[in-house]
């Protein structure tokens, strides 16, 4: 039997992550010291009131092990996009415009042509965001942070804060079967599923490649394949809440296709159905790499682990579908209806002439 290579024997176990995550729900015992009213919850967080009508939307988020392809290519001047995107596309999905963002970069030792190289992206993020950047920190941390490159370990924490006033908020209820699922274009990897292909891809980590070989699937060398920043979804998204009602926006990070079994709290009785996927390279180059090791991963695992193709969906009603997709293509975004909701229960995706339903 081949050896199945799976995000939890890459370090990511999926059950462990969400019994931790249950710790969370103490946090709830604080949401009696906000001032302005009650603390609503919406599928993907909280957002709290601030003032009359007004909600901010507050989110933290990190990187993850793409820091250490950055530390393999030698090159940081983008990993902190990835950094400002994580958190500014956390922050739309509440239907919030990000207004502010702080940086938090930890370091084994403040190295000025490293940190400038790291700002750099992080500058370029909150441009395409359009937030200030008001404060941050910079810590030396070397005994917690080892990295790949001596004296060069680093990490990047980044919050953002938007704001959104009470009829413009994405609650995630009142999805019917037969609404439309639109996918926004993802730019290859982003940020998730970084720790598996590592362990495919780069020899570095017991995979086949060196960092600037570039297969024949690939147009540039695989490193900077993987290290493509992962992209902003603030300016389409805020114009298409300008002009229609968004039921549901879902940033597949983490957990992939898997996320979108969070809105059947708020909405039940419904399903999902996918069925329009072009994936870039990058993702079959995964699947043909683990085979060509002598393993193998599922096209289920695949989906459980990546955004293959699809970097940030909306739920429209079915009669705003047209509509929602005309105004993307003016923001140049390329976007596509890419599935529906259904009265089935669950998650099931059809994929090159094969039915995979996610559990």
């Amino acid at each position: 039997m081949p050896k199945k290579f799976t995000y939890a024997a890459a370090g990511v176990d999926r059950k462990l992550r969400a019994e931790s995550k249950k710790a969370l729900q103490t946090l709830e015992k604080t949401y009696g010291f906000s001032r302005y009213g009650k603390v609503v919850t919406l599928p993907y967080g909280q957002i709290f009131p601030f003032g009359e009508n007004r909600y901010l939307d507050f989110v933290i988020e990190e990187i993850g092990t793409k820091v250490l392809v950055a530390q393999l290519a030698e090159k940081y001047d983008t990993i902190g996009i990835d950094g400002v995107a994580m958190a500014v596309n956390d922050v739309i999905r509440s239907g919030a415009k990000p207004f502010a963002i702080a940086d938090n970069i930890h370091v084994q030792v403040s190295n000025p042509i490293l940190v400038k190289e790291l700002l750099k992206g992080i500058m370029k993020g909150a441009v395409e965001a359009e937030c200030v950047v008001p404060s941050g920190e910079i810590g030396d941390v070397a005994e917690i942070l080892k990295g790949l490159a001596n004296g060069k370990g680093f990490d990047i924490v980044i919050a953002a804060v938007g704001e959104v006033v009470n009829e413009r908020i994405i609650s995630g209820r009142n999805i019917q079967p037969g609404d439309a699922i639109i996918g926004l274009r993802s730019s290859g990897i982003h940020s998730n599923g970084v720790s598996l292909a590592r362990k495919i891809l780069f020899k570095q980590w017991g995979g086949k490649y060196e960092p600037y070989d570039i297969p024949e699937e690939l147009e540039k060398e695989i490193v900077h394949e993987v290290l493509e920043p992962t992209a902003i979804y603030v300016k389409p998204m805020l114009k298409v809440y300008e002009e229609l009602k968004v039921k549901a926006a879902v940033h597949i990070t983490g957990d992939a296709y898997l996320k979108f079994n969070r809105l059947t709290k708020f909405s039940k009785s419904i399903g999902f159905k996918f069925d329009s996927f072009s994936p870039q390279p990058i993702f079959e180059l995964i699947q043909k790499t683990a085979s060509n090791l002598g393993g193998t991963i599922t096209n289920e695992e695949m989906f459980k682990t990546f955004n293959m193709g699809w970097g940030f969906a909306i739920i429209v009603d079915e009669a705003n579908n047209d509509k929602a997709l005309d105004i993307l293509a003016k923001t140049r975004v390329k976007a596509d209806q890419i599935g529906q909701i259904t009265e089935s229960k669950g998650i099931k995706i059809f994929y090159k002439g094969k039915k995979i339903v996610l559990k």
